[in-house]
């Protein structure tokens, strides 16, 4: 979160001293003093093994250095089976950034032994090492290994706890695995000593995608019908003999798939057969979108319940993504979806308490209350009990986080439902995630936890988060109640905008697939561009000197590809002659409209209405480009994007560099930029504005099978202002007329995008011409030992098919260090998402 400690007292001193009416006060005020009762019972239960703990995490705090290190050590040094490979990075990080001062004395002695001897003892240092960590995060991660899993389930049932179980493992990546765990979570819940189970729709389906949703809710509705089918099949027997249906809670994971995880929860409990079926769904207090969809939900569940069905059950938690939310609004240029202050996200919380709480609510949806904040939970223990509704409620909390906390609100209150993240030894470093996630969480600066080791009622640290608790009961009915990601492609308006007019380069945001408007605006896209058989070409000219020709050349068709079994024909385009090459190079030089006379503020004038006219031609260039080259929405959507940047940060640039003292420059004069049918949109943009921008005059002669979406981007350059003699387009046959264009004594400057061989012969025929030419290559993806190989196969799949394998930089050779390339493991991941691109959900 962006705010600090001393900002929240800054609002808190600029909040209103009254919480609200008379009876939110009074609410307000027993749950601070019920908070208090809790921490105070709670620090007379705590045995000497938690007090370790805490001593051990104050450590941590005094020296958050120290939590950079660990990640490190955790991050860098495990992921290899070699010994001795561990023992060296380990040794190699502890050399470089010293030993954790929050180790235990202990700890550290067995630290500096490791330094000076673990390195020539790897096979016996690193595993006692591994079993050493294994046992510190034990408390917060359950080993999975059977015996010691079951022994677990059974001591908490024996304490009145009750366990909701969330497997952890190595990252799903294809559909082969999507089976295998699902049949894992089957199992769980045919298990007598399971009750309740944990799931994200990321586990049980490989091929997620926002732009897919019915497909993707499709597929995830049977997975969890088989799921919800086997949880009412089986029953779990609780202390007091009482047998009740297995059930499952759905995760909520990052922002995209919230839409995706609702339906898909939504639909398949309207099934007939799960009418009577309970389960449960998590909301993400973080996201201002999740009240509405709190409300969303409620309206649904009242009509099940009202229609005969069973209550659902919603678990409210404050959000643990937001790192991983962060980094896709920064690499996309969205806005944050979540709130970027701690405040909004305690006010939003007690927000969909208190709606969640109202008696004609909750009866329909039953509510977990997720938090290890003592006032949290107070308050809606309070609220409860105002509204007679205690009974329909229970507290949630995570396993291993300040258990003598749990037992005395257990004590007070009755069950605690616990969140236990499992893993075996051989599923542990795929645990690191969730360990580094908890780890920063719990230290960061306005976290509860961060302040709960040796809190004391009426200490600065209590009386801190108490007000904290106050301020945000204040603010609670004005928190923003509206989503932070609103873009609409279908309503959107442009004024003046770019760097022409703020002076400022901003990359031009992707669209964001996982919002409802732009999905039905891609659907849009698709009717308007995905032509019938007897469709009526589009006649596409030959604009030479300033004028169209298209009657007396020869022409060529243009098939959609993605549509080859009818054979539809989309467009039909001229192809130029050498009259055509003679008149357009002539006129380049010639320059007649004074393109090379304007300054670079007039250029960058120009070109800043060009970047205006792609951003409103975004559906065409992608209908075109899917309809030309086969190019998939997604990524043709990125081009867009990037076209864009191209004509905002070129003549941005140039005017720049324009402006600089006792600097002159000046363009070259006559450009051509050829480019490739991979990407039609982005690659010529790119060189064209470039050129443009530069005070050059441009041919532009695109590949013979991107000619459609070439057209439509040139007459974004068009209808902004460029003239037609200033940018001229010439389809033309490479082989046969493309050298005559190539050599030309008057063509001073070639942009090329394409084959080596194309370039290599466009120098031998003209060896004095200047050429910038980016052609292929074999790409090569190295995957080290000490690599997460996760990650490694997700981005090599990525990176080998993504864009049908046809991108420059696309991965074409790996080079494994051994311990991978005879990994089975690795290469089933790797062969499983392969097949998985094009299998899809083939098994269900």
């Amino acid at each position: 979160m962006q705010s600090t400690t001393e900002s929240i007292r800054n609002r808190d001193r600029e909040a209103p001293a009254s919480t609200g009416s008379g009876r939110d006060e009074r609410i307000v005020r027993e749950a601070v003093s019920l908070a208090e009762a809790w921490q105070n019972r709670a620090n007379r239960l705590i045995t000497p093994g938690e007090k370790a703990v805490q001593k051990k995490m104050m450590r941590l705090l005094t020296h958050p250095t120290d939590k950079v290190v660990m990640t490190r050590l955790i991050d860098q040094s495990f992921r290899s089976a070699n010994e001795a490979r561990v023992a060296e990075r380990v040794a190699g990080l502890l050399n470089e950034y010293g030993i954790p001062r929050f180790f235990s004395l202990k700890e550290r002695l067995l630290a500096r032994l490791f330094l000076f001897a673990g390195r020539l003892v790897p096979r016996a240092a690193v595993p006692r090492m591994i079993e050493a960590m294994r046992e510190e995060s034990s408390r917060a991660i359950i080993p999975g290994e059977p015996e010691v899993f079951h022994a677990h389930l059974a001591k908490r049932k024996a304490e009145g706890v009750r366990m909701n179980v969330n497997h952890l493992g190595e990252a799903l990546l294809g559909e082969e695995e999507a089976r295998v765990r699902l049949d894992k979570y089957v199992e769980a819940l045919r298990s007598p000593e399971i009750e309740y189970i944990s799931v994200k729709i990321s586990t049980i389906y490989s091929q997620i995608h926002s732009l897919a949703f019915d497909h993707t809710v499709a597929v995830l509705r049977e997975r969890l019908a088989r799921l919800y089918r086997t949880a009412a099949e089986h029953f779990f027997t609780h202390n007091d003999g009482r047998r009740v249906p297995k059930f499952v809670n759905l995760d909520m994971e990052e922002y995209r798939d919230l839409d995706i995880t609702m339906a898909a929860f939504m639909q398949t409990l309207d099934r007939e057969e799960f009418r009577s079926h309970s389960a449960g769904i998590v909301l993400q207090a973080y996201l201002p979108d999740s009240y509405l969809n709190q409300r969303k939900l409620t309206e649904w569940a009242k009509k099940r319940v009202e229609g005969g069905g069973s209550p659902i059950k919603l678990r409210i938690v404050k959000g643990a993504n937001m790192e991983m939310e962060q980094l896709e609004a920064s690499l996309f240029d969205w806005p944050l979806a979540p709130y970027d202050n701690k405040l909004d996200v305690d006010a939003n919380y007690k927000r969909m308490v208190d709606y969640g709480m109202e008696p004609e609510n909750i009866r329909a949806v039953r509510l977990g209350i997720a938090s290890h904040n003592l006032f949290e939970l107070a308050y809606a223990r309070k609220v409860a009990e105002y509204n007679g509704v205690t009974e329909h409620f229970g507290f949630e909390m995570l396993e291993g986080m300040a258990d003598h906390v749990r037992r005395a609100i257990q004590e007070m209150t009755g069950e605690v439902l616990l969140y236990a993240p499992v893993a075996s030894k051989d599923q542990f470093i795929n645990a690191i995630g969730y360990l580094v996630r908890r780890l920063d969480e719990n230290t960061a600066p306005e976290n509860f936890l961060r302040y709960s080791p040796y809190l004391k009622t009426g200490s600065r640290q209590w009386t801190f988060l108490r007000d904290q608790f106050l301020a945000a009961c204040r603010h609670r009915h004005d928190a923003g109640k509206t989503p932070h990601r609103v873009q609409n492609r279908q309503l959107e308006s442009f004024s003046d905008m770019g760097t022409f007019h703020d002076g400022a380069f901003r990359n031009e945001p992707n669209t964001d697939w996982s919002l409802a408007p732009n999905r039905e605006w891609a659907k849009a896209i698709r009717r308007e561009w995905k032509k019938p058989p007897q469709n009526v070409p589009l006649e596409i000219p030959v604009v030479a000197a300033g004028r169209e020709r298209f009657a007396e050349r020869p022409t060529k068709d243009v098939f959609d590809p993605s549509q080859y079994e009818e054979r539809v024909l989309v467009a039909r385009f001229a192809l130029a002659d050498e009259e055509d090459i003679e008149r357009a190079v002539a006129t380049a030089r010639a320059d007649p409209d004074g393109w090379r006379q304007k300054n670079a503020y007039r250029r960058h004038e120009v070109l800043s209405k060009v970047a205006m006219e792609l951003r409103r031609a975004r559906g065409d260039l992608i209908g075109a480009a899917a309809a030309n080259t086969g190019k998939i929405f997604t990524e043709a959507d990125v081009e867009v994007s990037e076209a864009v940047d191209f004509a905002e940060f070129y003549p941005f640039s140039a005017r720049a560099f324009a402006d600089l003292p006792h600097v002159t420059s000046r363009g070259r004069g006559v450009g051509l930029v050829i480019s490739p049918w991979n990407f039609p949109i982005a690659i010529p943009c790119g060189g064209i504005t470039a050129s443009l921008a530069a005070g050059n005059t441009v041919i532009f002669k695109p590949s013979s099978d991107a000619v459609l979406v070439a057209w439509r981007l040139c007459r974004c350059f068009w209808n902004a202002g460029v003239s037609k003699n200033t940018l001229q387009f010439l389809p033309c046959s490479g082989s046969a007329l493309g050298t005559r264009l190539t050599g030309h004594p008057d063509v001073d400057f070639i942009i090329l995008t394409g084959g080596t061989e194309t370039g290599m012969k466009i120098l031998e025929a003209n060896p004095g011409v200047h050429l910038s030419a980016e052609t292929g290559g074999k790409n090569a993806t190295i995957v080290t030992a000490l690599s997460d190989r996760d990650q490694a196969v997700k981005n090599i799949v990525y990176s080998a098919f993504g864009n049908s394998g046809q991108k420059c930089s696309a991965t074409s050779l790996l080079i494994l260090e051994r311990e991978v390339y005879e990994d089975a493991g690795f290469k089933r991941q790797l062969t499983d998402a392969a097949r998985s691109l094009d299998t899809g959900s083939a098994w269900d």
